[in-house]
């Protein structure tokens, strides 16, 4: 297959998810029903993203003319799929295939259903992938390695996978920042970058920088949106009240709005059904954390974009360009 044959089967993909065929919608309630964070709604957004963002045909090519894909070597590169969210890792898969490698995927124990079905189907589109598709419970004879987990996971990669080239992904958060004139439609939008897939994501908000005086009880209308779905879903519904415990034991203050646990502390990563507020005086320094804290940051959403050129309700949406912790995927491949 040339580069062109690629991208128009990966095209095609994209129409196929579009169309949302009856045997896609029943993979999607059989994903819900093994694994219940991955809702059906849920599922379905990462699907229309994935068809929209990465899989049509115009922003394939135009993606792809920034490297030398025509004639570069086929290598087996392996991949340690990450399950926190809906197909997390299609993107990792769209860039070893659309440079014409092949493909040695492990799933993720929480995502067992969506990447064989869709590989089936891109198989179906080009048979000539089924000999460059494989998924395997033990890696082997493989060239390179791209694995994502915990820190923990990935103290563990590094030290099985070492000897080969790599990309080893370790646990990253993202924050937002408010400077107290944004509308209520953005901070709308920023309840999308908070509680899309349950704040799951790497790219979901677990910190937002508020001014000195900001008042935080505008969020508990500006987002009673989300109230009804999260609070409806049983395993959200046990973490909040588990945490909101253990808040209440060690006398951390809570903003007090029912569907999240909102607290005033430093630290960039919170759990499940919890979001971190930190207050500043001056920009200079949610500059110098941003900087001091880069390695562990995601991305930054704010009203202008001026952080990382992601606006309220972006984050969760990215696209081809944007490579999970800023390393780009295709160059690295293409230095095999």
């Amino acid at each position: 297959m040339n580069l062109s044959e690629r991208i128009k089967s990966f095209s095609l993909l994209g129409a196929y998810i579009l169309e949302n065929p009856s045997a896609l919608q029943e993979t999607v309630y059989k994903t819900f029903l093994y694994n219940n964070w991955f809702t059906p709604e849920n599922t379905q957004q990462s699907l229309r993203n994935i068809a929209t963002e990465f899989l049509q045909e115009e922003k394939l090519r135009d993606w792809t003319a920034g490297y030398a894909l025509e004639d570069t070597p086929s290598n087996t590169i392996a991949l340690v799929a990450a399950g926190n969210i809906p197909l997390v890792g299609f993107h990792d898969i769209l860039c070893v295939l659309i440079s014409g490698n092949r493909l040695q995927l492990k799933l993720s124990e929480k995502d067992r259903f969506l990447y064989p079905f869709l590989l089936e189907q891109l198989c179906r589109i080009e048979p000539r992938f089924t000999e460059r598709i494989s998924i395997q419970e033990r890696l082997g004879g493989f060239d390179a390695i791209i694995a994502t987990g915990s820190n923990n996971t990935a103290r563990h990669f590094e030290y099985y996978f070492s000897k080969y080239p790599n990309i080893i992904r370790r646990n990253r958060h993202s924050l937002a920042v408010l400077d107290n004139t944004e509308t209520t439609e953005e901070l709308q939008q920023l309840g999308h970058d908070v509680f899309d897939y349950f704040g799951l994501g790497c790219r979901n908000v677990s910190k937002i920088f508020i001014p000195r005086e900001y008042d935080v009880r505008v969020f508990r209308d500006v987002w009673n949106d989300w109230k009804e779905p999260l609070m409806s879903h049983n395993s959200y519904r046990n973490n909040l009240d588990y945490q909101r415990t253990l808040y209440l034991m060690n006398q951390t203050p809570l903003v007090d709005i029912d569907f999240v646990n909102m607290v005033e502390l430093p630290g960039l990563h919170s759990p499940v059904s919890c979001l971190h507020l930190e207050r500043y005086d001056d920009m200079a320094e949610v500059q110098a954390y941003i900087q001091a804290h880069r390695e562990q940051i995601q991305c930054v959403a704010d009203k202008q974009g001026q952080f990382d050129q992601i606006r309220f309700g972006q984050t969760q949406s990215p696209g081809l360009a944007d490579y999970a912790d800023h390393v780009d995927t295709i160059d690295f491949l293409l230095r095999l």
